[in-house]
């Protein structure tokens, strides 16, 4: 990790960005349901997008402000700061790429809604290109960045077959039937794998030059 002055400006700024809109979203989807708390809560952490921005947003603050702490130097580590880059890129691709449009949020909901799916991507990518040092990443380590995604997957396939309810359409068991949701859930692994060697693969080059 670069330590300057610019890196903490960035870092501070990037956390301030991704804490708003993730209480912003929230504000917005408790008014959705009624100011009802318990059921905003658990369908706002249902979601792949939520989870993952507040990773970034634990990420950029314990770096700003825990450094020297555990949990700081465990954020600060290459390895993990490129897993969360491949996580939020795969949150961007996959939103603008697949589920634009399908939900229309006007107002506040569609700020919340880009700064999720566009700005915070951007941010932790621009983090990642600048600030990190890559130097040390290894192509083993992509296997170990997808215990997250799998676990996601499977807490979702779970929780729908309880509720019967799913965050998302293409794992949705339901409307799909579990042999298509399970291969969209493969591909979905597959993606976070290749970004996974993409980055590391690119970082290695960047850290020549």
């Amino acid at each position: 990790m670069k330590s300057s002055p610019a890196t903490k400006i960035y870092i501070a700024i990037g956390t301030a960005i991704v804490w708003f809109a993730l209480v912003l979203q929230f504000i917005v989807s408790l008014k959705a349901a009624n100011y009802d708390f318990w059921t905003t809560t658990k369908l706002y952490l249902s979601f792949f997008t939520v989870t993952t921005n507040i990773l970034l947003g634990i990420c950029f603050g314990s770096v700003l402000l825990l450094s020297n702490h555990r949990i700081g130097k465990f954020f600060t580590k290459s390895s993990t700061i490129t897993a969360l880059t491949v996580y939020i890129l795969v949150v961007g691709l996959i939103y603008n790429v697949l589920l634009r449009g399908l939900v229309l949020p006007v107002g506040w909901a569609r700020v919340a809604d880009e700064m999720l799916h566009v700005v915070t991507p951007v941010i932790f990518l621009v983090f990642w290109i600048l600030f990190v040092d890559k130097s040390n990443l290894q192509y083993k380590d992509a296997f170990s960045w997808l215990i997250y995604p799998m676990a996601y997957i499977i807490f979702v396939v779970v929780r729908g077959y309880f509720i019967h309810e799913y965050p998302y359409p293409f794992v949705n068991v339901i409307n799909l039937g579990y042999p298509q949701a399970i291969l969209n859930a493969f591909f979905c692994v597959l993606l976070f794998y290749v970004l996974s060697i993409l980055l590391i693969w690119l970082g290695k080059k960047l850290h020549k030059n």
